[in-house]
């Protein structure tokens, strides 16, 4: 099997490298969005995501001709759909932009195409898919009618990559494939192996679906577990970070670090579809995304002790006196995602109740996102350390490791990562 000119929907955080490394082998590959923006900024041989390397590897893939980018879909021989999977109302998944994908692509499907669903998608997204694309193509075949002798191949292959590393790890890591049929598998199989060097695994579709949730619902779990036991730790006057150094010299107990809560598009939102599909049956990885949603407000109860403390030392001083830095609003180190970012959460919540100044810092983005923190500043480094009664830690970027510990002194610490406390 040959595909040659390959189409990514969705041009994101996992469909732009993956569409940039196929182009690197020699794919023609047409990347389609919905933003316009986007798409003029990626045929300019740039990039509109922060990921190491990746604006390299555009560049390359413009300039030579394997990567353009439309908000159109054209034709093609295989096509991946990398677009959002939100929760809605009631943590239901929401699969409307899978759904506008697949009317998007079915005018141009033509027999032998191979379509795969890499969005992280509740159980039986894949067999949708090909339901709404066998509605709008009534001229031709799908695996759910046809089986085998489909005219269209259908597969499910979850992204599994680590933001910071997503281009190495899109090559190296194993892929679990789930299609259709054993041939949707194969098809989709040959697709991936011109650039994956680590295993193509095969099962079937709904396995590959359930699997990257049972990833990301058993992350979660033992973050929750870690979150739980900050706040116990906290209540019983024990330091949680020397806790969890002591536990994990055990040979066989790895307890991960705290933290303000769990974001990204992944592991905040993956669980809830399977707690969607199975309520009564989910009752673990539920009790773990209550723990973890729970931690955000147990941080805000943080900041609000140490404005109290601060006021009762500064007896001159007003609410409208005191200035909160947050440090970080990303979802995790060292990337500018936001996205279902407890740090973000907690910083509007601030900003929002604090009467007086509260800054922010973030060093992986140039300006605060519009119309979420109206009544906040960023700033740098330096300027929040000298200006903050009360400094709020929460993403544990790289450059904050590094501050010393004597530019904290007199200041009001809520560390949140344990970097500054430990």
């Amino acid at each position: 099997m040959s595909y040659e000119t390959v189409s990514v929907i969705g041009l994101g955080y996992i469909g732009l490298p993956t569409a940039a490394v196929l182009a690197a082998r020699k794919k023609k590959v047409i990347g389609v969005d919905i933003n316009p923006q986007a798409v003029e900024t990626i045929n300019r041989g740039e990039i509109h995501i922060v990921e190491p390397d990746l604006d390299i590897v555009v560049h390359a893939a413009v300039s030579e001709g394997w990567l353009r980018a439309t908000t159109q879909p054209e034709p093609a021989d295989a096509f991946l759909i990398a677009v959002p999977t939100p929760f809605i109302d009631g943590h239901q998944p929401d699969l409307t932009y899978i759904k506008a994908a697949s009317k998007a692509i079915a005018p141009v499907l033509k027999k032998g195409d191979l379509v795969i669903l890499e969005s992280t998608s509740p159980v039986g997204a894949t067999e949708d898919l090909s339901e709404w694309l066998a509605e709008a193509r009534p001229d031709l075949t799908f695996p759910q009618s046809h089986g085998e002798a489909s005219d269209i191949r259908i597969a499910h292959c979850p992204e599994r990559v680590l933001p910071g590393h997503v281009l190495r790890e899109l090559v190296q890591n194993d892929r679990v494939v789930g299609g259709m049929t054993p041939r949707c598998s194969e098809a989709a199989v040959a697709l991936y192996k011109t650039f994956v060097e680590g295993d193509c695994i095969v099962t079937n579709a709904r396995t590959a679906e359930m699997c990257k949730l049972t990833e990301n619902s058993f992350r979660d779990v033992n973050i929750a577990f870690a979150n739980e036991l900050s706040i116990i730790c906290d209540r019983l006057a024990i330091n949680v970070w020397e806790l969890i150094r002591l536990a994990n010299h055990h040979p066989r107990v790895n307890i991960l670090k705290p933290g303000p809560g769990v974001g990204g598009h992944c592991i905040a939102v993956d669980p809830w579809f399977i707690v969607a599909k199975t309520p009564e049956e989910a009752r673990l990885i539920r009790t773990a995304r209550d723990v973890n949603d729970g931690k955000p407000r147990w941080v805000l109860d943080k900041v609000d002790t140490a404005v109290g403390k601060f006021l009762s030392e500064h007896p001159s001083k007003t609410a409208k006196d005191v200035t909160i830095a947050c440090f970080g609003l990303a979802f995790k180190p060292d990337i500018d995602d936001l996205r279902e970012s407890p740090a973000l959460a907690i910083a509007q919540e601030i900003a929002s109740t604090n009467p007086g100044l509260t800054l922010v810092i973030e060093p992986n983005i140039d300006e605060l996102p519009a119309a979420k923190l109206d009544r906040c500043e960023l700033v740098e480094t330096q300027y929040a350390l000298e200006n903050a009664d009360i400094i709020v830690m929460l993403v544990d970027h790289k450059p904050f490791k590094i501050i010393a510990p004597q530019q904290l002194q007199g200041r009001y610490l809520v560390d949140s990562r344990g970097i500054w406390t430990d």
